[in-house]
């Protein structure tokens, strides 16, 4: 059964435009709600990004302030760390002078004497300061003696010896002359290099005396 919609043509109109109206109004409002929906949730992830940086920034002035205590500490620590940079550098090569004139008197032969000895370190430069010597670097000084001995044979015994001490290498002569025609006894000069091995352990940066 059909309707027939009896209403003047002017009303049914305005009846459509009051559901358009109200419609729009509508959509207007439920836009509006899902604005300030969003606005809320922003603002309140903004609170909270605030929160966390205020509190973020009261932890960093903590440790500024923490640093700042410390700090004195780390002065010191830079200062004994300097120190003992120079304490190595003094002490870097050292040879125990002591232990040279013991390892002599052990390997002199009975039949020869010494009338001189003499020994000389190099001078350290700052490109060796914590670098490890190389075959041809690793010289650090050396020995020189003057002395006495019985025949040739003893000459040549000792120089074998000079060189069976550890850090004791290139042994040489430079002079030995008879004292008198067949005597057999000679004056002799003679030396030895000392390489980084001769150092003693604190020379070599071990901290600790040979």
């Amino acid at each position: 059964m059909s309707q027939v919609n009896l209403l003047p043509r002017e009303l049914r109109q305005k009846q459509v435009a009051r559901r358009t109206t109200t419609m729009v109004a509508a959509i207007g409002a439920g836009l509006l709600a899902l604005v300030l929906a969003f606005y809320v949730l922003q603002t309140m992830r903004l609170s909270s990004v605030q929160d966390e940086l205020a509190a973020q920034e009261a932890t960093n002035a903590q440790l500024e302030a923490q640093i700042a205590e410390l700090q004195p500490y780390a002065d010191l620590q830079a200062q004994l760390a300097a120190k003992q940079g120079l304490v190595d550098t003094v002490f870097l090569n050292e040879v125990s002078w002591s232990g040279v004139l013991v390892d002599v008197s052990r390997m002199i032969p009975d039949d020869s004497y010494l009338t001189t000895l003499a020994g000389q370190l190099t001078a350290v430069t700052g490109t060796q300061i914590g670098a490890e010597p190389t075959a041809t670097e690793g010289l650090i000084g050396g020995l020189t003696f003057e002395g006495v001995a019985d025949g040739t044979d003893t000459i040549a015994t000792w120089l074998t010896r000079l060189e069976s001490v550890k850090g004791w290498v290139n042994a040489w002569v430079t002079t030995a002359q008879e004292t008198g025609a067949y005597t057999r006894i000679y004056t002799f000069g003679s030396g030895v290099d000392l390489t980084f091995e001769a150092a003693t352990g604190r020379g070599q940066g071990e901290g600790q005396q040979r």
